[in-house]
């Protein structure tokens, strides 16, 4: 698998997607509320052997700002 493969995984495996949607913000689908975040956190930190900066936590409200975030980790989408 793929970084992205990887990284849509986690989207889908913590906010109970069937498919991604077009538009993939925080507050723009159902699940991504407080306890979605907290659970998308964790299966991209688990997924990614990584463990995020408090920062980066709030930081992540997209799925294109996630991806700008790891790069900061040295994962490439």
């Amino acid at each position: 698998m793929t970084n992205l493969d990887l990284y849509e995984k986690s989207f889908n495996q913590a906010l109970s997607l069937d498919k991604l949607p077009k538009i993939l913000e925080r507050g723009k689908i159902t699940t991504w509320d407080s306890i979605g975040h907290m659970h998308l956190i964790t299966e991209i930190e688990d997924t990614f052997e990584i463990m995020f900066d408090t920062e980066d936590i709030i930081g992540f409200t997209s799925y294109e700002k996630g991806k700008e975030i790891l790069k900061n980790y040295g994962i490439e989408i």
